[in-house]
């Protein structure tokens, strides 16, 4: 099962990716986690994207795919898992074609779609209690503006998304502003039913 995870900056992603992935056998592939990993260890990709991040902007498609790309290929090549998860990309709809090129590539396709849905003025404050709660896990690009930008980025380049998977009957819409568990059971009674549905295709 091959899943994408939609959601504006601090709307949970990361803790349920975690969690299904784990449950579920698949590689978590988180674009951000990449990509901060390449800045830290001071590669020619992340002495490319430092201060596109640092600023909130996007990196260029271009680099995210390649990333992708070839985690996409260590992950299909791993018989201990099951599928991937894919967290911060798509973040457009010219992602999301390169994306559906490089998994045809690879004979693979787009399962399921989660979006967690949350106000922007929740997503504000979720973060400044972030913040508040755990300074020293406090990320560069933790910063009010910085964040503001990148919600502003989200509407603007990734929400068109939505509409686009909605049309191909891959979209799940979860309230990202209920509580963990219950984003948890919203999001297995989605998996279970795509799970059903697989099976049914395949005995058919």
């Amino acid at each position: 099962m091959n899943l994408v995870f939609l959601g504006p900056p601090g709307a949970g992603k990361g803790t349920q990716a975690r969690y299904v992935a784990e449950r579920h056998r698949l590689v978590a592939l988180s674009t951000g986690d990449m990509l901060r990993a390449a800045v830290a260890e001071g590669s020619e990709i992340g002495l490319q994207v430092r201060s596109i991040m640092e600023s909130g902007g996007l990196v260029p498609d271009e680099i995210v795919a390649s990333l992708i790309s070839e985690a996409l290929r260590r992950a299909r090549a791993d018989d201990a898992v099951d599928g991937v998860l894919l967290d911060g990309f798509p973040r457009n709809l010219e992602q999301a074609k390169m994306l559906e090129e490089i998994l045809e590539r690879q004979g693979e396709t787009i399962d399921v779609v989660l979006e967690l849905r949350l106000e922007d003025d929740a997503l504000l404050r979720r973060i400044e209690s972030r913040i508040a709660e755990n300074p020293s896990e406090r990320r560069e690009d933790d910063t009010p503006e910085v964040l503001r930008n990148r919600i502003e980025v989200y509407h603007r380049e990734t929400r068109p998304l939505g509409d686009y998977y909605r049309e191909r009957g891959l979209l799940h819409e979860i309230d990202g502003s209920a509580p963990v568990e219950s984003v948890t059971r919203a999001i297995e009674a989605v998996l279970s039913q795509a799970a059903d549905i697989g099976g049914q295709r395949k005995a058919g």
